[in-house]
């Protein structure tokens, strides 16, 4: 789901950008390979290690265009060039599909780590990048709309308690850390919904949607939280079972 969303939106906006460079329909490959990958019963490590190096590569060239315009690291600039969340999402994408493997195989660790701490540290950290991120956006959009809060407000809370249960120790309350981790799944969609009638708000509304899925609010951008809270439920569910008798 990751990949779905990191494949549908950078295809958006580097089409906007009229792939003025080469290595811009790199992301779009990568992320296609890893969502095709996903699907596969026993995929190889391979595309997903790409993906990593892809959108590592991907946020230098997008640092890079911020930091060369006037003004350099500013607020304008941080608004209006190259968004540096995005090729983040891609890394995130082929971190997580390299941890699934040895999960799916059965491996009681990652990176020293019992997987299911390891992996609700990992889906914390992407819910609160994929939040400082809407943020950035929305504050642009000067929070014209009450929910533009949910995705500011509600992510960065599961977020915390799923950190908490990424420690040594009782895991905190987990019930509470469910429930808002459902709540960011049913924000991915409820977001599409609200990007699906900001473009429709554009001047000629989805009858000219070949100009405002460009200029409107990124469609493809909010299932990345059903995305990562669908991953932060599942490991706070593996962490339960490792401490299990």
């Amino acid at each position: 789901m990751l990949a779905a969303s990191v494949l549908s939106d950078s295809a958006l906006e580097h089409y906007r950008g009229g792939f003025e460079n080469p290595g811009m329909f790199a992301p779009l490959a990568s992320a296609a390979v890893v969502l095709g990958c996903a699907l596969r019963a026993k995929p190889s490590s391979a595309p997903y290690a790409t993906a990593c190096a892809v959108g590592t590569a991907g946020l230098g060239f997008h640092a890079y265009n911020v930091l060369r315009r006037p003004g350099g690291l500013s607020w304008a600039n941080l608004f209006y060039a190259a968004p540096l969340g995005a090729p983040a999402a891609l890394t995130l994408a082929g971190v997580l599909g390299l941890a699934a493997r040895p999960v799916a195989a059965g491996a009681p660790t990652l990176a020293g780590l019992p997987s299911g701490r390891a992996l609700c540290g990992l889906a914390a950290f992407g819910l609160t990048g994929t939040s400082a991120e809407a943020a950035l956006l929305h504050f642009r959009g000067a929070f014209q709309h009450p929910a533009m809060w949910l995705p500011v407000s509600v992510p960065p809370a599961a977020a915390v308690l799923l950190a908490g249960a990424a420690l040594p120790g009782r895991p905190g309350p987990r019930r509470l850390t469910d429930a808002l981790l459902k709540a960011c799944t049913w924000l991915g969609a409820l977001g599409m919904a609200f990007h699906a009638r900001g473009i429709a708000r554009q001047m000629g509304g989805w009858r000219n949607w070949s100009q405002n899925l460009l200029a409107g609010p990124p469609l493809p951008a909010p299932p990345s939280f059903s995305a990562l809270a669908l991953a932060g439920r599942a490991a706070l569910a593996l962490r339960a079972a490792q401490e299990r008798p």
